[in-house]
């Protein structure tokens, strides 16, 4: 059985071109060493699997080098290379910072930096996980760190930074490893493949070089563990199965399911994931960086933006036509939501299932239609909005009020939105800008009035009869008292009040000014400003009935200042009663009673 050796160690990278993803660092090193200007101490940092051991390697060996090449790399002939590439070079030391941490082992490093090098012109030490060392030994390190001997070449590597403490920080140079690109781990993959006469699909590898996480050893592991499965073909499928990854179609149908509204579908789909071993958490995530992607292919410029292969991206760009931006938006609000909230939940499965009900009950923006802003239903006393219903509750009395009630057609005036006819004792309510005298309008035979008809002049002029005209009587515009309209205004609140409607009502504890028919409503802000506009036409039909004068209008002011001052010594109550109650001053004259001690 021949000598197996692991693609990572197989295909490492021996010169400065061969490292993967790390352009800018090794065309710094390679310009130091040209230019003769190299640091006495090095700190490659960056996570794990991204060239920092090996980087510093080449470095190493490219300073001993006798005979560098044009291209500033080692030559691998001369005798500091070989004893380089057969691991018996005095020169070059690596230790391990996780088993040498102590101060003893700092201090036996320091004394054999004294030492000039048997073969070359430096002496490099090469420390690895220098994270892991103790603060005493750090300490230890400081002063030859500072001050190394002029053959010595430190070369530092971590994956924390952070851990190290600063005076190490300033004396070294520092080189900061990105992530590897997931498209150079797939064309680095496909190149071994290639090497090792292994037949892969580009999207197999793909998927290999986004689980690596931007870490090219890890991702050479997965590649020599789906090779071992399949014997020598890599396909997508086998990928996602050694590798326990959620394949793209589940997400596609989901997202399907959630663009149609399907709930039902949408919980099958997630039990059909469960069942099949995965995370409901992982779900959550992957569902997010899907629909993050599909926004990413709403624009034709951020598609770059988009890692996966050509096929994938293919079906992506397909699902992003059928959606918007603001829909995907709302989407990922509420998966980033039920992420949040994943790990603190006692029924996960739940939490999952509520946040897909929540994503399917999120309409196109695109799609919905404009409500209309006002649906008039009345009651049988009062005029106030109800909820209009599909279907009447009687329909004996629907038919006896369509036989008893004349249908009209308003001539030439904007359409009006009518949910249902009010009953025969009532009349119908002309528009404020209909004029005061008698207007000749036209019946039409086959009309009826059902809920919510929207009557529009233009087409309804088709269906007009000649023969059927009638007048229309004036409304009644008769005069009231004060005390009469004080008394509509309190029957309003009192049915305000009774609907719960509390709020609406507290702009009546006043009886507002009517100046010429038009009632001035002061109200204290905008928003109970609004609340009123919505019941605008109920009041003015409750207040015409109550008074049978249909010339009433009403105009509101909004008045920030104004505040409803309360009656709360008995002086005040007294006030605001005979404000009421005109009497109740004679009848404290008569009986000589003393308000202010009442």
């Amino acid at each position: 059985m021949e000598n197996y050796i692991v693609s990572a160690r197989k295909y490492r990278p021996t010169t400065f071109d061969s490292v993967v993803g790390q352009l800018s660092i090794t065309s710094t090193l390679k310009n130091a060493i040209k230019n003769s200007h190299l640091a006495q101490a090095f700190l490659f940092c960056g996570p794990r699997g991204v060239g920092k051991t090996t980087c510093a390697r080449i470095l190493a060996k490219t300073i001993n080098c006798f005979s560098v090449t044009e291209n500033i790399e080692a030559c691998n002939e001369c005798e500091s290379c070989k004893s380089f590439d057969e691991g018996r070079s005095l020169n070059i030391q690596e230790l391990d910072g996780a088993s040498n941490n102590g101060v003893d082992e700092i201090r036996n490093l320091i004394d054999q930096v004294r030492f000039a090098p048997q073969l070359g012109t430096h002496k490099v030490y090469i420390i690895d996980e220098v994270h892991m060392l103790s603060q005493a030994a750090f300490n230890a390190f400081l002063k030859t760190l500072e001050e190394p001997p002029k053959h010595a070449i430190f070369i530092l590597a971590t994956t924390e930074k952070h851990k190290i403490i600063p005076t190490i920080l300033s004396r070294c140079q520092i080189f900061d490893f990105n992530r590897i690109q997931i498209d150079d781990i797939s064309k680095h993959l496909a190149y071994i493949a290639k090497e090792e006469k292994v037949k892969a699909e580009p999207d197999g590898l793909h998927i290999i070089g986004q689980k690596a996480d931007g870490a090219l050893r890890d991702a050479l592991s997965m590649f020599d563990q789906i090779v071992s499965f399949s014997g020598g073909t890599i396909t997508y499928q086998d990928v996602i199965e050694n590798l326990n990854i959620l394949d793209y179609d589940y997400y596609f149908k989901v997202t399907d399911a959630l663009l149609k509204n399907d709930i039902s579908n949408c919980l099958l789909l997630f039990n059909e994931i469960l069942n099949n071993g995965f995370d409901g958490h992982n779900f959550i995530n992957g569902l997010a960086e899907h629909l993050r992607n599909l926004l990413v292919c709403q624009d034709e410029k951020t598609v770059v933006l988009l890692e996966v292969g050509v096929k994938i991206k293919e079906k992506y760009v397909t699902q992003a036509k059928a959606s918007n931006t603001a829909q995907l938006i709302s989407f990922l609000s509420i998966c980033s939501t039920a992420d949040t909230k994943y790990k603190g939940s006692k029924n996960q499965r739940l939490l999952v299932e509520v946040m897909l009900m929540q994503l399917c009950s999120i309409e196109d923006s695109s799609s919905q239609k404009k409500k209309p802003i006002i649906n008039l239903a009345f009651k049988k006393k009062g005029g106030l909005i109800a909820p209009k219903t599909e279907q009447s509750k009687n329909p004996a009395l629907d038919a006896a009020i369509e036989k008893t009630t004349p249908n009209y057609i308003i001539p030439e005036t904007p359409p009006i939105q009518l949910n249902e006819e009010p009953p025969s004792g009532l009349k119908p309510v002309i528009p404020e800008n209909t004029p005061t005298e008698k207007p000749i309008i036209k019946r039409s035979s086959n009309l009826s009035f059902s809920n919510s008809i929207s009557i529009n002049p233009a087409t309804k002029k088709e269906e007009i009869n000649k023969e059927d005209e009638i007048e229309v009587a004036n409304r009644p515009t008769e005069a009231y008292s004060p005390e009469q309209f004080s008394e509509g205004i309190r029957n309003f609140k009192a049915l305000l009040k009774e609907e719960g409607k509390d709020s609406l009502a507290s702009i009546f504890e006043v009886v507002p000014e009517v100046t010429n028919e038009t009632i001035n409503l002061i109200i204290e802000n905008k928003a109970l400003d609004d609340e009123f506009n919505a019941q605008r036409a109920d009041f003015l039909d409750f207040i015409r009935k109550e008074l049978s004068n249909y010339n009433i209008q009403v105009v509101t002011e909004v008045n920030k200042d104004i505040k409803l001052k309360k009656a709360y010594t008995p002086q005040e109550k007294f006030v605001k009663m005979s404000e009421k109650n005109p009497h109740l001053n004679q009848l404290v004259k008569k009986l000589d009673m003393d308000v202010g001690y009442a």
